[in-house]
This record gives C-alpha cells, structure tokens and sequence, in this order.
C-alpha cells in the first residue's frame, strides 16, 4: 500500500533518489582505499538464541535499503518473548518502522496488543512483509509512503493513524539518514541537509503532529544512538544529529511532563539492519559489531523489547527524559 497523493510518492522517490546519489559519492571515495581487516575475537552470546558474529556478509546495498535484499536476514521475530497485553488497544505509529529496528518493534507492539501505523518512504516490498507480520500477531496495520523531512506528510501521517485506530498513544520516531565520510570536507552541503532535516526535523515534525492526539499515561520514543552518546570519527553529521536527538528528548520530556506524557529514548549500538550494509563498504561490513565488548552487532530482536518497556505504561509510568543503552558494551 502506498500514499493516495501521488506527489507524497514522488517526494519519497526524490528522497531516496538524493540519498543514493550521496551514497554513490561516498562509494567512488571508498573504492580508491585499501580495506583493513580487523583481527578475529570470540563473540559473546547472552540470549535465548545464538545470533550471528562477525564476519557477516561482505554485502553493499543501494539506498534507503531493503531487508528484503539481505543476503543474512536480520532476526526481527523475538521467538521466545510472550505478550501479556502491555499495550492492549493501543494506537502506534513507527517511522522507519518498514525494516531493521522498526520492523521489530512493530511485531512486538502487535504482540502486546497493539495496531500499528507503519511509516516508511519507499521501501513498499518490505513494508508489505512488516505488515504481515503484524498482522500474524493480531494487529491492524496501516502503511503510510512519505517524506518526515516534509512537516505536512508528518501531519497527515497522524491524522491517518487517528482516523484508522481512532486514537494515537505511542509515536517512535525511527526513521533516519546515515552515510560515512572519512573527513569533515566529504560533508556536502546537500548530505548536511539530508541528515540532518531527516534525523532531526522529522523527529520533531512528528513529535508536533503527534501530541494534541496524546493523552495522560501516552509516550514518545525517539531512536538516538551510541553514537550520540560517544561521537563517531567517520559519522560526524550523523552522531550530531543523534546528539541532538538526546537533547529533544530531554527537552520534550521536561515540556510534556505536566501532561502525563512520557519522552524517552533508546539509543543502540550497531545493530545488523540495513541502514548499515546501505552505508559501509562490503568489505568493511564484515567486521561490523566486532568492536563492542560483546564482539557481535546485536539483532533487532534484541533492541525491541526496550521500547515495549518505555511504551508501556504499565512498565514505565515513573520513567521520563532518559536515553537507554542498548549496545552490546558496558559505560
């Protein structure tokens, strides 16, 4: 399912077409570099199922990525978690929510009661399969095409959701724009825009939509990162971004408060989705997750139960303004 406003899909097609070519740039960069492999460790496993260690697939994807084209499928499914209706009757929307983090998190919302509005740009054959297995938990799912660079796709995107559920309890703001430069002059005028305006601008253009739909015991994730926490020598415009997501986040935890709405966010460490093998080079990519003191990428399942606990009011009444960890390292 697509937009019914046919200039919402060419935005998204201009969107993505604009990222490709940002990433073609970095990818004639990288070429003319020599790969370095890092040296083997054991990775550590502390979960109900073994995940996948380094050396993953040696895999490049065009942009904005799809799951679909993984040659190792991420593990989204979260076997092993049971539903006890923390989010029974609940409306949700889930930018980005099309693959990777966002697909997870859709499954497990649906599985603690939840429907599920499923925003994405033009990643529609993924989109389809998130819907599915939605749908295989019990939930309603609704797939709105668009740009969140675009404040007015953001207030349609709510409105939809309101008119489909009838009412809006949680947004997660997911959705996001990351390639690598080696040096802060790779850093293009248009690259600086597309990040920032997606990983920022449509974090807060959701955020307005979203809260006149918002009542008491409601709440906000926003997807912030390691990165933000540390910085990241050769994510420069993407660990600012994440950044200043932990600092909106804190800010609208402290502006909302008074109205019983909870603000938080998760901020992950490399977790295998395709955000990260449309970014890296093939080679590098094997090596992605090695440097975490649990010598691995962690497995979307493994981040998604984190925002069923900040989602939920039953888990997470008294919990506001925080950025959680999840990165497979202690600090």
């Amino acid at each position: 399912m697509t937009s019914d406003n046919p200039s919402r899909n060419d935005e998204a097609g201009h969107t993505a077409d604009r990222q490709r070519t940002i990433q073609h740039q970095q990818d004639q960069k990288d070429a003319a570099k020599p790969s370095v492999n890092a040296e083997r460790k054991e990775a550590a496993q502390a979960g109900e199922r073994k995940h996948p260690e380094p050396p993953m697939p040696g895999q490049h994807l065009d942009k904005p990525g799809m799951e679909k084209d993984m040659d190792l499928q991420p593990q989204f499914l979260a076997p092993n978690y049971k539903g006890s209706g923390k989010l029974q009757g609940f409306s949700t929307i889930i930018t980005g929510g099309d693959s990777g983090i966002g697909r997870a998190v859709a499954v497990l919302f649906a599985r603690e009661g939840a429907n599920v509005a499923i925003v994405y740009l033009e990643e529609h054959a993924d989109a389809q399969d998130t819907k599915q297995a939605v749908e295989a938990e019990g939930g309603k799912c609704v797939l709105i095409s668009g740009d969140v660079k675009n404040p007015e796709f953001c207030r349609e995107a709510v409105q939809k959701t309101v008119q489909e559920f009838g009412r809006l309890d949680v947004l997660v703001n997911n959705a996001a724009f990351q390639e690598h430069a080696e040096t802060i002059e790779d850093i293009t005028d248009d690259r600086l825009d597309q990040t920032i305006r997606t990983n920022v601008y449509g974090y807060f253009y959701m955020a307005r939509a979203a809260v006149p739909h918002l009542k008491e015991g409601c709440s906000i994730i926003n997807t912030g990162s390691v990165t933000g926490l540390h910085g990241n020598g050769t994510l420069l415009d993407y660990s600012s971004t994440k950044g200043a997501i932990h600092a909106f986040t804190k800010s609208l935890a402290a502006n909302l408060v008074k109205k019983g709405i909870r603000v938080n966010a998760v901020a992950p460490g490399p977790i295998w989705t395709p955000l990260n093998p449309a970014d890296q080079p093939a080679e590098k990519i094997k090596s992605f997750g090695k440097s975490t003191a649990m010598g691995r990428p962690g497995q979307p399942e493994e981040l998604s139960p984190a925002y069923v606990f900040l989602a939920s009011p039953i888990c997470s009444s008294y919990v506001t303004g925080i950025v959680l960890p999840v990165t497979g390292s202690p600090g």
